[in-house]
């Protein structure tokens, strides 16, 4: 049994010599596992071969996607520094917004919105850093540049909104302040009467406060309210005779003494150049005029200060 054998024999289609191999029986027992074990060689080659490539492939992605990342992340700071360029002139235009509305300028320094301290994050903090520490630092630095830049809008939103709330009140004022010489077609050259705190007056013949300006007018010339305002009187005043008040709010109301007759009546709002009444004589008066007074929270001003034709229409 030991010398016991196989004899393959090959046959081929041709006239070629026939051809056989002899094997004993423990190497045939051994074909078995030497084919399986080729087998297993050739499967491993292939997988180790198909890993390789697909690493390879693997890595080319990534390089390709790393790549378009910093592509992206440039032109995003590209674009973070267009921004600061744009708030800065921002900036500027709101340090004369804030002049123009009466309020003081915010500090270059403020506006920087610097920030720091512990705690705060650094780039080797981030995950990225432990892959590829050079786009994580881009990213980070352009994350910070768009926090620092976010801040800055917000504050320059802040200010604005403070500045045109000012100017609102400003505006406001200023159309409630008496500015005109309320007599139609009349200037300052037709003044008969200044303001006094002791004038001999013209009936009574003692020295007694004048606290207007009278205006020489032919009767029956429309007087006109010196600001933006609200009826607040109209009838007869003793010693003023048919008389208009205007409250123009912030403390401030007009008279309109004298008249021959009033057009408007109270809780009417009126406007700068709106016709309240007629010149007239009645009251204590010599001749056709208009008496004319502003008060400041209940003090008695001089008019003239409050004349500002050709400047405020």
């Amino acid at each position: 049994m030991t010398n016991e054998r196989w004899t393959f024999v090959c046959v081929p289609e041709d006239e070629s010599p026939v051809r056989q191999v002899s094997l004993s029986v423990a190497a045939v027992r051994f074909v078995p596992s030497l084919v399986a074990a080729v087998i297993t060689v050739l499967t491993a080659l292939v997988m180790i071969v198909a890993i390789d490539g697909s690493a390879r492939i693997q890595v080319l992605k990534l390089r390709g996607e790393k790549a378009v990342m910093s592509r992206e992340v440039e032109s995003i700071r590209t674009r973070v520094a267009q921004m600061e360029g744009s708030i800065d002139g921002f900036i500027e235009t709101d340090e004369l917004f804030r002049l123009v509305a009466g309020l003081n300028p915010i500090d270059a320094e403020i506006f920087e919105v610097g920030v720091g301290g512990p705690g705060m994050t650094t780039p080797e903090s981030t995950p990225m850093w432990e892959t590829d520490p050079v786009t994580a630092e881009a990213v980070f630095a352009t994350s910070y540049d768009l926090s620092a830049l976010e801040r800055r809008a917000s504050l320059l939103s802040e200010s604005m909104a403070q500045a045109m709330e000012s100017l609102v009140a400003n505006y406001a004022l200023l159309e409630a302040t008496p500015s005109i010489v309320p007599t139609a077609g009349q200037g300052i050259e037709m003044l008969s009467s200044t303001f006094s705190p002791a004038r001999l007056h013209p009936i009574s013949h003692e020295e007694l406060p004048h606290v207007g300006m009278d205006f020489s007018a032919v009767e029956g010339t429309p007087i006109l309210a010196a600001a933006k305002g609200v009826v607040s009187y109209a009838g007869w005043k003793s010693g003023y005779g048919l008389t208009v008040e205007v409250d123009h709010g912030f403390g401030v109301m007009t008279r309109y003494a004298h008249t021959v007759r009033y057009l408007v009546e109270p809780g009417q709002a009126v406007a700068r150049g709106e016709v309240l009444a007629q010149v007239g004589s009645s009251g204590r008066a010599t001749a056709s005029h208009l008496h004319y007074e502003v008060w400041k929270d209940g003090v008695a001003q001089n008019p003239r200060d409050y004349i500002l034709n050709g400047v405020i229409p």
